[in-house]
Protein backbone atom coordinates (compact mmCIF):
# COMPACT_ATOMS: atom_id res chain seq x y z
CA UNK A 1 0.00 0.00 0.00
CA UNK A 2 2.81 2.39 0.88
CA UNK A 3 4.53 1.65 -2.42
CA UNK A 4 1.24 2.29 -4.29
CA UNK A 5 0.68 5.62 -2.52
CA UNK A 6 4.24 6.71 -3.18
CA UNK A 7 3.95 5.90 -6.87
CA UNK A 8 0.59 7.66 -7.13
CA UNK A 9 1.87 10.76 -5.35
CA UNK A 10 5.02 10.96 -7.44
CA UNK A 11 3.05 10.52 -10.65
CA UNK A 12 0.73 13.36 -9.67
CA UNK A 13 3.56 15.77 -8.89
CA UNK A 14 6.31 14.72 -11.29
CA UNK A 15 5.56 17.48 -13.78
CA UNK A 16 5.63 20.25 -11.18
CA UNK A 17 8.71 22.48 -11.31
CA UNK A 18 10.67 24.97 -9.25
CA UNK A 19 11.63 27.95 -11.42
CA UNK A 20 13.41 31.09 -10.21
CA UNK A 21 12.38 30.40 -6.64
CA UNK A 22 8.72 29.73 -7.45
CA UNK A 23 6.64 26.56 -7.42
CA UNK A 24 5.08 25.96 -10.84
CA UNK A 25 2.24 23.55 -11.54
CA UNK A 26 1.03 22.04 -14.83
CA UNK A 27 -1.66 24.29 -16.26
CA UNK A 28 -3.42 21.34 -17.87
CA UNK A 29 -3.73 19.56 -14.52
CA UNK A 30 -5.04 22.67 -12.78
CA UNK A 31 -7.49 23.31 -15.62
CA UNK A 32 -8.80 19.74 -15.52
CA UNK A 33 -9.28 19.88 -11.76
CA UNK A 34 -11.34 23.04 -12.13
CA UNK A 35 -13.52 22.09 -15.07
CA UNK A 36 -11.64 24.02 -17.74
CA UNK A 37 -10.61 22.74 -21.16
CA UNK A 38 -7.14 23.61 -22.43
CA UNK A 39 -6.15 24.39 -26.02
CA UNK A 40 -3.16 25.86 -27.87
CA UNK A 41 -4.52 28.15 -30.65
CA UNK A 42 -0.97 29.39 -31.24
CA UNK A 43 2.46 28.00 -30.44
CA UNK A 44 3.00 30.24 -27.43
CA UNK A 45 -0.60 30.84 -26.38
CA UNK A 46 -2.66 28.71 -24.00
CA UNK A 47 -6.43 29.12 -23.67
CA UNK A 48 -8.56 27.67 -20.87
CA UNK A 49 -12.34 27.70 -21.25
CA UNK A 50 -15.61 26.50 -19.81
CA UNK A 51 -19.15 27.87 -20.10
CA UNK A 52 -18.40 30.67 -17.64
CA UNK A 53 -14.76 31.59 -18.13
CA UNK A 54 -12.02 32.13 -20.68
CA UNK A 55 -8.38 32.51 -19.64
CA UNK A 56 -5.49 33.24 -21.97
CA UNK A 57 -1.83 32.85 -21.04
CA UNK A 58 1.34 33.48 -23.03
CA UNK A 59 4.38 31.25 -22.72
CA UNK A 60 7.33 33.09 -21.13
CA UNK A 61 5.01 36.03 -20.52
CA UNK A 62 3.41 37.54 -17.42
CA UNK A 63 0.58 38.83 -19.58
CA UNK A 64 -2.77 37.11 -19.03
CA UNK A 65 -6.36 37.70 -20.01
CA UNK A 66 -9.07 36.72 -17.54
CA UNK A 67 -12.61 36.88 -18.90
CA UNK A 68 -11.76 39.62 -21.35
CA UNK A 69 -9.63 41.79 -19.06
CA UNK A 70 -5.84 42.01 -19.26
CA UNK A 71 -4.15 41.17 -15.96
CA UNK A 72 -0.42 41.38 -15.34
CA UNK A 73 0.78 38.29 -13.45
CA UNK A 74 3.64 38.36 -10.98
CA UNK A 75 5.58 35.61 -12.76
CA UNK A 76 5.62 34.48 -16.41
CA UNK A 77 3.94 31.28 -17.50
CA UNK A 78 6.46 28.67 -18.65
CA UNK A 79 6.72 25.70 -20.99
CA UNK A 80 8.05 22.29 -20.03
CA UNK A 81 8.20 19.24 -22.32
CA UNK A 82 5.38 20.56 -24.45
CA UNK A 83 3.17 21.43 -21.48
CA UNK A 84 2.46 24.81 -19.91
CA UNK A 85 3.27 25.67 -16.30
CA UNK A 86 1.92 28.46 -14.13
CA UNK A 87 3.25 29.80 -10.84
CA UNK A 88 1.27 28.64 -7.84
CA UNK A 89 1.75 32.16 -6.52
CA UNK A 90 -0.28 33.62 -9.41
CA UNK A 91 -3.02 31.03 -9.03
CA UNK A 92 -3.34 32.07 -5.39
CA UNK A 93 -3.06 35.84 -5.76
CA UNK A 94 -4.61 36.58 -9.16
CA UNK A 95 -6.45 33.79 -10.94
CA UNK A 96 -8.51 32.24 -8.15
CA UNK A 97 -9.60 35.53 -6.51
CA UNK A 98 -10.92 36.77 -9.87
CA UNK A 99 -12.58 33.52 -10.97
CA UNK A 100 -14.20 32.74 -7.63
CA UNK A 101 -14.42 36.03 -5.70
CA UNK A 102 -17.06 34.80 -3.26
CA UNK A 103 -14.47 32.46 -1.75
CA UNK A 104 -12.02 35.29 -1.11
CA UNK A 105 -14.09 38.42 -0.53
CA UNK A 106 -16.21 38.93 2.57
CA UNK A 107 -19.43 40.85 1.77
CA UNK A 108 -19.50 44.44 2.97
CA UNK A 109 -21.81 47.31 2.10
CA UNK A 110 -20.18 50.35 0.47
CA UNK A 111 -21.35 53.66 1.91
CA UNK A 112 -18.36 56.05 1.88
CA UNK A 113 -15.87 56.45 -0.97
CA UNK A 114 -12.71 58.54 -0.76
CA UNK A 115 -11.53 60.03 -4.05
CA UNK A 116 -7.93 61.17 -4.35
CA UNK A 117 -7.29 63.67 -7.19
CA UNK A 118 -3.63 63.06 -7.97
CA UNK A 119 -0.97 65.76 -7.47
CA UNK A 120 -1.91 69.40 -6.76
CA UNK A 121 -0.20 72.64 -5.77
CA UNK A 122 3.55 72.49 -6.30
CA UNK A 123 3.19 68.91 -7.57
CA UNK A 124 1.92 69.40 -11.12
CA UNK A 125 2.14 65.76 -12.16
CA UNK A 126 2.76 65.06 -15.83
CA UNK A 127 3.09 68.03 -18.15
CA UNK A 128 2.35 68.06 -21.87
CA UNK A 129 2.71 71.53 -23.36
CA UNK A 130 0.68 73.81 -21.12
CA UNK A 131 -1.44 70.92 -19.84
CA UNK A 132 -0.76 69.84 -16.25
CA UNK A 133 -2.01 66.52 -14.91
CA UNK A 134 -3.19 68.12 -11.65
CA UNK A 135 -5.63 70.31 -13.59
CA UNK A 136 -7.50 67.29 -14.95
CA UNK A 137 -7.51 64.90 -12.01
CA UNK A 138 -9.44 67.40 -9.88
CA UNK A 139 -12.34 68.01 -12.32
CA UNK A 140 -12.52 64.25 -12.93
CA UNK A 141 -12.85 63.79 -9.17
CA UNK A 142 -15.62 66.44 -9.03
CA UNK A 143 -17.54 64.72 -11.83
CA UNK A 144 -17.11 61.31 -10.25
CA UNK A 145 -18.17 62.66 -6.86
CA UNK A 146 -21.35 64.14 -8.29
CA UNK A 147 -22.32 60.93 -10.07
CA UNK A 148 -21.68 58.84 -6.96
CA UNK A 149 -23.63 61.21 -4.73
CA UNK A 150 -26.66 60.90 -7.00
CA UNK A 151 -26.59 57.19 -6.21
CA UNK A 152 -26.61 57.83 -2.48
CA UNK A 153 -22.93 57.26 -1.69
CA UNK A 154 -21.08 59.45 0.76
CA UNK A 155 -18.07 60.89 -1.07
CA UNK A 156 -15.02 62.68 0.30
CA UNK A 157 -11.98 64.12 -1.48
CA UNK A 158 -8.37 64.30 -0.30
CA UNK A 159 -8.20 67.75 -1.92
CA UNK A 160 -10.84 70.03 -3.42
CA UNK A 161 -8.56 72.88 -4.52
CA UNK A 162 -5.19 73.21 -6.22
CA UNK A 163 -3.26 72.40 -3.07
CA UNK A 164 -0.43 70.02 -2.28
CA UNK A 165 -1.22 67.05 -0.02
CA UNK A 166 1.57 64.75 1.15
CA UNK A 167 1.27 61.26 -0.29
CA UNK A 168 1.04 59.42 3.10
CA UNK A 169 -1.63 61.89 4.24
CA UNK A 170 -4.00 60.90 1.43
CA UNK A 171 -4.83 57.33 2.55
CA UNK A 172 -4.73 58.56 6.14
CA UNK A 173 -7.63 60.90 5.37
CA UNK A 174 -9.62 57.90 4.15
CA UNK A 175 -8.57 55.77 7.11
CA UNK A 176 -9.66 58.34 9.68
CA UNK A 177 -13.02 58.78 7.97
CA UNK A 178 -13.63 55.02 7.85
CA UNK A 179 -14.07 55.07 4.07
CA UNK A 180 -15.05 51.82 2.37
CA UNK A 181 -13.09 52.45 -0.85
CA UNK A 182 -10.09 54.58 -1.78
CA UNK A 183 -9.66 55.58 -5.45
CA UNK A 184 -6.69 57.67 -6.58
CA UNK A 185 -7.12 59.40 -9.94
CA UNK A 186 -4.26 60.07 -12.35
CA UNK A 187 -3.32 60.45 -16.01
CA UNK A 188 -0.27 58.88 -17.57
CA UNK A 189 2.61 59.97 -19.79
CA UNK A 190 4.96 57.96 -22.00
CA UNK A 191 8.64 58.69 -22.42
CA UNK A 192 8.84 56.92 -25.80
CA UNK A 193 6.37 55.81 -28.48
CA UNK A 194 4.11 58.69 -27.55
CA UNK A 195 2.04 58.31 -30.70
CA UNK A 196 1.25 54.65 -30.05
CA UNK A 197 1.03 54.19 -26.28
CA UNK A 198 -2.50 54.82 -25.00
CA UNK A 199 -5.21 53.37 -22.77
CA UNK A 200 -6.11 53.14 -19.07
CA UNK A 201 -4.24 51.15 -16.44
CA UNK A 202 -5.54 50.29 -12.97
CA UNK A 203 -3.21 49.48 -10.09
CA UNK A 204 -3.70 47.65 -6.81
CA UNK A 205 -1.23 46.66 -4.10
CA UNK A 206 1.55 44.20 -4.97
CA UNK A 207 1.32 40.84 -3.17
CA UNK A 208 4.06 40.00 -0.69
CA UNK A 209 6.80 38.08 -2.48
CA UNK A 210 6.34 39.70 -5.89
CA UNK A 211 7.90 42.63 -7.69
CA UNK A 212 5.69 45.55 -8.67
CA UNK A 213 4.76 45.96 -12.33
CA UNK A 214 4.96 49.75 -12.58
CA UNK A 215 7.96 51.26 -14.35
CA UNK A 216 9.74 52.05 -11.07
CA UNK A 217 8.56 48.85 -9.44
CA UNK A 218 10.07 47.62 -6.20
CA UNK A 219 11.59 44.18 -5.94
CA UNK A 220 10.04 41.07 -4.47
CA UNK A 221 11.85 41.48 -1.13
CA UNK A 222 9.56 44.31 0.00
CA UNK A 223 7.86 43.79 3.36
CA UNK A 224 4.12 43.42 3.79
CA UNK A 225 2.06 46.61 3.90
CA UNK A 226 -1.21 47.46 5.60
CA UNK A 227 -2.95 47.23 2.23
CA UNK A 228 -1.93 43.60 1.78
CA UNK A 229 -4.58 42.62 4.33
CA UNK A 230 -7.24 43.42 1.72
CA UNK A 231 -5.31 42.72 -1.47
CA UNK A 232 -7.96 40.32 -2.86
CA UNK A 233 -10.65 43.00 -2.57
CA UNK A 234 -8.39 45.65 -4.09
CA UNK A 235 -7.61 43.30 -6.98
CA UNK A 236 -11.30 42.68 -7.59
CA UNK A 237 -12.09 46.41 -7.51
CA UNK A 238 -9.22 47.17 -9.89
CA UNK A 239 -10.37 44.39 -12.22
CA UNK A 240 -13.95 45.64 -12.53
CA UNK A 241 -12.96 49.27 -12.97
CA UNK A 242 -10.33 48.41 -15.59
CA UNK A 243 -12.89 46.27 -17.42
CA UNK A 244 -15.44 49.09 -17.39
CA UNK A 245 -12.93 51.72 -18.52
CA UNK A 246 -11.69 49.66 -21.46
CA UNK A 247 -15.16 48.60 -22.58
CA UNK A 248 -17.13 51.79 -22.06
CA UNK A 249 -14.48 54.17 -23.36
CA UNK A 250 -13.55 51.80 -26.22
CA UNK A 251 -9.97 52.21 -25.07
CA UNK A 252 -6.87 50.04 -25.19
CA UNK A 253 -6.80 47.72 -22.16
CA UNK A 254 -3.38 48.24 -20.58
CA UNK A 255 -3.89 45.80 -17.75
CA UNK A 256 -4.69 45.47 -14.10
CA UNK A 257 -1.24 46.01 -12.59
CA UNK A 258 0.48 45.86 -9.21
CA UNK A 259 2.36 48.62 -7.39
CA UNK A 260 3.32 49.71 -3.90
CA UNK A 261 2.45 53.34 -4.45
CA UNK A 262 2.59 55.50 -1.33
CA UNK A 263 -1.12 56.28 -1.66
CA UNK A 264 -1.97 52.56 -1.64
CA UNK A 265 0.39 51.03 0.93
CA UNK A 266 -1.29 52.29 4.10
CA UNK A 267 -4.94 52.15 3.09
CA UNK A 268 -7.10 50.11 5.46
CA UNK A 269 -9.84 49.63 2.84
CA UNK A 270 -9.77 48.32 -0.76
CA UNK A 271 -7.58 50.84 -2.59
CA UNK A 272 -6.69 51.36 -6.24
CA UNK A 273 -4.96 53.90 -8.45
CA UNK A 274 -6.39 54.66 -11.90
CA UNK A 275 -4.25 55.97 -14.76
CA UNK A 276 -7.08 57.18 -16.97
CA UNK A 277 -5.06 57.39 -20.17
CA UNK A 278 -1.95 58.93 -21.71
CA UNK A 279 -1.70 62.70 -21.95
CA UNK A 280 1.26 62.23 -24.29
CA UNK A 281 -0.80 60.43 -26.92
CA UNK A 282 -2.05 63.04 -29.44
CA UNK A 283 -5.52 61.49 -29.74
CA UNK A 284 -6.08 60.34 -26.17
CA UNK A 285 -4.59 63.52 -24.74
CA UNK A 286 -7.22 65.64 -26.48
CA UNK A 287 -9.92 63.42 -25.02
CA UNK A 288 -8.52 63.76 -21.50
CA UNK A 289 -8.65 67.55 -21.79
CA UNK A 290 -12.32 67.40 -22.82
CA UNK A 291 -14.93 67.66 -20.03
CA UNK A 292 -17.43 65.43 -21.87
CA UNK A 293 -14.89 62.63 -22.14
CA UNK A 294 -14.06 62.93 -18.44
CA UNK A 295 -17.78 62.68 -17.74
CA UNK A 296 -17.85 59.41 -19.69
CA UNK A 297 -14.79 58.23 -17.79
CA UNK A 298 -16.45 59.00 -14.48
CA UNK A 299 -19.54 57.04 -15.56
CA UNK A 300 -17.31 54.08 -16.48
CA UNK A 301 -15.65 54.20 -13.06
CA UNK A 302 -19.08 54.31 -11.41
CA UNK A 303 -20.16 51.25 -13.37
CA UNK A 304 -17.04 49.43 -12.26
CA UNK A 305 -17.78 50.29 -8.62
CA UNK A 306 -21.36 49.04 -8.97
CA UNK A 307 -20.22 45.78 -10.56
CA UNK A 308 -17.77 45.33 -7.70
CA UNK A 309 -20.53 46.07 -5.22
CA UNK A 310 -22.76 43.40 -6.75
CA UNK A 311 -20.17 40.85 -5.68
CA UNK A 312 -19.32 42.31 -2.28
CA UNK A 313 -22.80 43.46 -1.25
CA UNK A 314 -25.26 41.79 -3.64
CA UNK A 315 -28.33 42.99 -1.77
CA UNK A 316 -27.39 46.63 -2.24
CA UNK A 317 -27.23 47.79 -5.87
CA UNK A 318 -28.31 51.43 -6.38
CA UNK A 319 -30.05 52.67 -9.51
CA UNK A 320 -27.76 54.01 -12.20
CA UNK A 321 -28.22 54.55 -15.94
CA UNK A 322 -24.86 52.85 -16.64
CA UNK A 323 -26.23 49.48 -15.51
CA UNK A 324 -29.32 47.55 -16.45
CA UNK A 325 -31.91 48.19 -13.77
CA UNK A 326 -34.75 45.83 -13.00
CA UNK A 327 -38.27 47.34 -12.81
CA UNK A 328 -38.94 48.92 -9.44
CA UNK A 329 -40.71 46.49 -7.10
CA UNK A 330 -42.61 49.31 -5.40
CA UNK A 331 -45.02 49.99 -8.26
CA UNK A 332 -48.73 49.59 -7.52
CA UNK A 333 -48.96 46.25 -9.37
CA UNK A 334 -45.98 44.82 -7.58
CA UNK A 335 -47.29 45.96 -4.21
CA UNK A 336 -50.49 43.95 -4.78
CA UNK A 337 -48.51 40.98 -6.08
CA UNK A 338 -46.15 41.10 -3.10
CA UNK A 339 -49.06 41.27 -0.70
CA UNK A 340 -50.70 38.22 -2.30
CA UNK A 341 -47.42 36.32 -2.18
CA UNK A 342 -46.95 37.22 1.47
CA UNK A 343 -50.41 35.89 2.35
CA UNK A 344 -49.78 32.72 0.34
CA UNK A 345 -46.43 32.12 2.11
CA UNK A 346 -48.09 32.75 5.47
CA UNK A 347 -50.82 30.13 4.74
CA UNK A 348 -48.15 27.62 3.65
CA UNK A 349 -46.22 28.17 6.88
CA UNK A 350 -49.38 27.64 8.94
CA UNK A 351 -50.11 24.37 7.14
CA UNK A 352 -46.51 23.27 7.78
CA UNK A 353 -46.83 24.02 11.50
CA UNK A 354 -50.11 22.12 11.73
CA UNK A 355 -48.63 19.11 9.93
Amino acid sequence: MLIFLCVAFCAGTARAAFINGQDYVPLADWAGANGLKISWPARNQIVLTNKNSRLVFGVDSAQAEINGVNVRLSFPAAKDKGGALIAQFDLNTAVRPLLWPSRYVEPKKITTICLDPGHGGKDTGNRVGWHYEKNYTLPLAFELRDQLKKLGFNVMLTRSTDTYVDLPARPEIANKAGADLFISLHFNAAQTDKDTVHGPETYCITPVGAASSNSQGEGADHAATVANRLEDKSLLLAYHIQKSLAQNLHAEDRDVRRARFAVLRDATMPAILIEGGYMTNPTEGKKIYDANYRKQMAAAIVKGILNYQKLTAPAVVPNHPAVKIQPAILSGTNKISNAKNAKKISRMRMRTIRN
